[in-house]
This record gives C-alpha cells, structure tokens and sequence, in this order.
C-alpha cells in the first residue's frame, strides 16, 4: 500500500499524472489554463501557430509576471510546413551602449558578480520585436486581434492561479527588503501595479493591470516602433534617467532581433535541436553527445548508474558552458567541433562510473575562434512553435518604468566581470542566456516541439525528456511527471565559483531510497526537494497518422488542450 495520498490510474505509468490531450487540428500546452485557451481560440480563429503563441505568451506575461512580461526577452524555434525547415529567432536585449565595464564596475562597488536587482543587471527587453518578427514571418491576423485577449483580461483581471500567488509573495517579501537597503533605487511603481491593497494577490482573487492594457494597446496599434522608438521608449528613458539607471532612448531605438540557424545532434535516430550561443542550449546537445556512448535503456530509469552518468555528462557540457560560451558578435565558437561525435566521445572517457567527480575542466581551447515561462504550439497545417521568455530571476529587477505595467529584466546579472572571458560585459552586448526552446525531429520531419523552464535546470531537464521518450517509450506526459534530478554547483558562466566539490544532486522523492545511498557512496551529495526542477510543455506529432498529443507540467498551474 501507498501512503503518498496519491489516487490510482488503471492504465499508464502508476506516476504519470493524467494521460498526453490528443487532436488533430490544433494544440496548446502553456503554464496557464487561461493562456492556453487564449491560443486555441486564436487557432480557431484562423490564427497560425504563430499568431496562437504569440496571443498566449501576451497573456502569460500578465498572468505569470514571476516569469516573464514584455520587459524580458524571447527566444523561438519554428518548424514551418511550407518550408519544410527550422527557423531560430534569438530576441535578447544587449546591454547599454553609454556605459563602460570600468562605469558599472564604479557602479557596483567591489564586488565578483553583477548584482540580480536594480538598475545593474537592465539590459534592453527583446520580447516585443520579437513578437512582431515572428509575426511577419508567420502570423496571419493582425497584431491587433494576437493581442486583444491579454489587452482585455488585464483590463477586467483574472483570477490569480496558487502557484503564481505563492512567488508574488515571495517577490513582495524580497523587493521590499532590497529596497529597504537601497539594493532596488524604486519601489513605488512595482507596489501600485502588482500588489492589491499593499499586498500580494492570493489563490482566487481577481488581479488587474490596467497600466499593461493601456501599454499592449499602444503596441497593438503602433507595432514594436511603438515600443522602441514612440511614446513608451521615450517613458522608459525617463525613469532610467530619474532613477540612475543606464538604458537610454538610443538603447531602446536601436534594438532589433536576429534570425539564426539552429544547432542539432543526431542522438539515437532523432535530431535533437537547440539554438547556439548567447544561449545555453548547446549544453543539452553537448550532454546528448556524450550520453550516447553509454546504453542508459539498460542502465533502467532513475537507476543509480542512469543519475550518476546523467550528471557526470552534465558537469562535462556545464564546464564548456562557462568557459565558451557568450555573444556570438563577441565571440566566435566552433560549434562543429564542440558537437561532435569525436569531442563527446574524448568527454565520455572522463566519466568514472564508480566516482563523482569533484572538479572538472573545459575542454580544448580551440573550441574558442576569435523563473521563465514555456509555451508550445501547432496549427491545422503543420507549423509548430517552440518559445521560451523570460525577465530572468523570477519577477526581474523590481523596476517598473512610469505607467507602463511591467517589470524589466533583471538578465545583465549574467555578465561576466572578469576581463578577458568571452562572457565579460561590455557597451551594447548580449548577455550570457538561459532561456532555450528545444525541437525534435525525425528523418527530416517534425516530432516534437518542448521545452523545460528553469534556469540551469533547462539543459539538464531537456536531455532528462530526450533520454525519457527516445530510450525510455514514455509517452509526452509520463516524460514530464517522471521524478527529476537537477546538479547544481558547476561553475558560473560568469565565471565565479569554479566548481571543485562535485556540486550538490538535487532529486525528487520518487527516487528510490537504495539508488540514493547508492549515488551517496559514489561521492555525490545527495538532497532530496521539491524544487525547483523546471516546467515542462510539449507537443509531439505522430508521423504515422498526424496527431498531436499534448503534455503540460504538472508542477505548474497550466495545461495543454486541442480541438
């Protein structure tokens, strides 16, 4: 017998919390029910994939601002039937153009690392041209109908879901202790958008952001010009200029996304794609390409051999991740070789099975030339939409700009300060990334388009879904309720902390009791949590009759539907 509380299902895997939502002509999978209904409409509408995702994610950052919002940035994949291919689309902001290394180091004090809070870490929001990028590329409809849904609930509200209630406390709590010690220069405009009578809204009550409408209208209607150089640009300037902030008019005008290509490994007969640098997603392929030297079906799932080489491969990419890795403009990076079949194999040979490594070191040199939500969506006519956006550090930097309904980003934390690394900050840069959409294909077609949240936790959780589906047949749901592990204690891509102790293996309590102490007696440092381990949607395409069949996570609030 059970004592988990846990009821019962008659078919499936005895964890797996609800069975994969099938359809045919169209599917959502989003962390928030209302988000999700928000892209089935616009589909039934006759909205695209694209207008669908980009209707949810307008929605998702009103309703989930502890992860994301239009002061963030944005990164895609689309699978596109008419091309039979793979578009990329990196939306990150870069850094201010007016200030030095040497002004914000004067800035910060002495200290190793840039400061998660305030005007430090403000780097340009990305997400809004990428919105219209993405839009005139794949959308149909107007932009002006994509964002009416999030333009009216922020106007009535919505009710506030329990997992968003419980991390706008938590915000409330922290800004207001930061700002007590002078670590946030603003609170003011923060407490009169997201707090309801001095306080945080709990589970159920209704939350509204008027402010928000008032800015998604004006973009509506004006487009991302509006945005970046009109009436809003000009506001943001302002405040950063009142407040002591570095981003400026300038910094906003000249903003623009860029289309790029891609990056894949062949992992068992799947192709497994992530977009390159300033991002990490590379990290999840460069795991993959090790991983396959090993025969992890045989290992059995959450077994002690299976965790042991899952995290001994992911200290291995982690490595590379903090020494290469940075804005391609500043940094060139042989992504050949970093993904090849060769260079995960000479990886794979430093993995002792019966030892937890305590330090690790990047690879060859020549590799150097030179919270966040997930949302997934398919059409009736094949394209699929893998998109992931993100303020960074949960709610961002605490900043919200006069009127305006959003928080900025809090992404610049992820600059390096020291001098000579790829990843160092300098004027008018892209920081290092963690957000990262994930596809898969087979023989050239689409099979799945997903993705797992979660900071650090993103490449980790992507490979845990491939290994999951391609080694394990779980089905798109069983992948994601299965138990995760989640190493933490690599070293930064900032490059402080360099790791030296073996990190910290986080796991979930589905994991057994002998596979812990087993892991333990290997060397790893074991705690068992609840999280966070991320928040997984996908949609995978059946190639032998075409349907769909929707996941959500179930350690979030949201939820996939089709019709």
């Amino acid at each position: 017998m059970r004592e988990d509380g846990r009821g019962d299902r008659v078919v499936g895997a005895p964890w797996a919390t609800r069975s994969p939502v099938l359809a045919v002509n169209g599917m959502a999978a989003t962390s928030h029910p209302l988000a999700t209904q928000v892209a089935i409409d616009i589909l039934q509408q006759g909205g695209t994939a694209m207008d669908a995702a980009i209707a949810a994610n307008a929605a998702i950052g009103l309703m989930e601002p502890t992860g994301n919002g239009i002061g963030g940035d944005l990164f895609a994949i689309v699978w596109d039937p008419k091309t039979e291919k793979l578009h990329g689309l990196n939306g990150s902001g870069r850094s201010a153009k007016g200030q030095t290394l040497a002004q914000l180091k004067q800035k910060i004090g002495d200290v190793s690392q840039i400061p998660n809070w305030g005007t430090p870490p403000v780097t340009v929001p990305g997400t809004v041209d990428a919105w219209f990028a993405l839009h005139e590329k794949f959308g149909k409809l107007a932009m002006t109908e994509n964002l009416a849904p999030a333009i009216q609930y922020a106007r009535e509200g919505f009710p506030v879901t329990e997992v968003i209630a419980y991390y706008m406390d938590i915000y409330q709590t922290r800004y207001e202790k930061l700002f007590k010690v002078g670590e946030i220069e603003e609170i003011t405009n923060y407490q009169a958008t997201f707090l309801i009578d001095g306080n945080a809204p709990v589970e159920g009550q209704v939350f509204k952001n008027p402010n928000l409408a008032n800015t998604l209208e004006k973009i509506a209607k004006g487009g991302r010009d509006a945005f970046y150089k009109g009436d809003i640009a000009k506001t943001m300037d302002s405040y950063f200029k009142r407040i002591g902030g570095p981003l400026r008019y300038e910094d906003f005008a000249s903003h623009s996304s860029n289309w790029i290509d891609p990056a894949s490994v062949n992992y068992r007969g799947y192709d497994v794609w992530e977009l390159p640098p300033n991002g990490q997603g590379i990290a999840a392929l460069q795991m993959l390409t090790v991983l396959e030297n090993y025969d992890l079906k045989s290992m059995g799932h959450n077994s002690a051999d299976y965790l042991h080489v899952m995290t001994e491969a992911k200290k291995l990419a982690f490595e590379d991740r903090a020494r290469f890795y940075a804005d391609p403009d500043y940094q060139k990076i042989n992504l050949d070789y970093l993904l090849s079949e060769k260079y995960g194999k000479e990886r794979a040979k430093l993995i002792d099975m019966k030892r937890a490594a305590k330090e690790v070191e990047h690879g060859d040199p020549k590799l150097i030339e030179g919270d966040t939500i997930y949302l997934t969506v398919a059409d009736k006519d094949g394209m699929m939409v893998s998109l992931i956006q993100s303020n960074y550090r949960g709610m961002g930097t605490g900043l919200v700009a006069d009127g305006l309904g959003f928080i900025f980003q809090n992404r610049g934390a992820q600059y390096s300060l020291t001098e000579g690394h790829p990843n160092v900050y300098a004027p008018g840069k892209r920081p290092f990334h963690t957000i990262i959409p994930a596809f898969i294909t087979k023989d050239n077609k689409p099979y799945m388009s997903f993705g797992l949240m979660g900071g650090a936790m993103q490449p980790q959780g992507h490979v845990q879904m491939v290994t999951n589906i391609v080694d394990f047949d779980m089905n798109v749901q069983q992948a994601g309720d299965a138990a995760r592990f989640h190493h933490k204690g690599s070293t930064s891509p900032t490059w402080e902390g360099r790791m030296k102790d073996s990190g910290v293996l986080e796991l979930e309590s589905g994991v057994k009791a002998d596979v812990v102490k087993a892991l333990q007696q290997r060397g790893h440092k074991v705690h068992i949590t609840s999280g966070p381990f991320g928040g997984y949607q996908a949609i995978l395409k059946d190639l032998k009759t075409g349907v769909y069949h929707g996941a959500s996570e179930m350690r979030k609030d949201g939820q996939a539907q089709g019709y």
